[in-house]
């Protein structure tokens, strides 16, 4: 049963996040980053939207840190540290976002603060890595 005063499933919920996302919290969005990290791991096999989305989630969790309570972010500290440094060593740096340039600017979005969006997977299904690779040519 979700907490009753639990700041992040507030703000999943305004954000419009799926019930189980709602229902997982901050624990959840960390075990789902885990999870991406770990399929970079093995080779991400999945489209470049797909990768995008996994994205996304990190960013959800960036977004989620700062409604989180003090409390909730030491809980997850450890955690979140660890499959952000096996990311960055899993991926070398895009010299554009992998969303596109508009989009980063619109958003605020920067290789420092939202570097998961700046990184390229080093190991990853062919055609990913070549649609990737276009996106950053063209300058995204």
């Amino acid at each position: 049963m979700p907490k009753v005063n639990d700041p992040v499933r507030d703000f999943l919920r305004e954000r419009g996040c799926a019930d189980y996302v709602v229902e997982g919290g901050l624990a959840g969005l960390i075990e789902s980053w885990e999870k991406t990290v770990q399929s970079v791991e093995d080779g991400y096999s999945l489209t470049l939207d797909d990768y995008l989305n996994d994205l996304d989630a990190r960013q959800l969790i960036a977004e989620a840190l700062l409604v989180a309570s003090d409390d909730q972010r030491a809980e997850i500290a450890a955690r979140l540290n660890r499959a952000d440094e096996k990311m960055r060593s899993l991926t070398e740096p895009a010299t554009v976002c992998l969303w596109g340039k508009e989009i980063a600017e619109e958003e605020s979005w920067t290789a420092k603060d939202n570097w998961w969006y700046f990184a390229r997977p080093v190991n990853a299904d062919p055609e990913l890595l070549a649609e990737i690779d276009e996106a950053v040519e063209s300058g995204g």
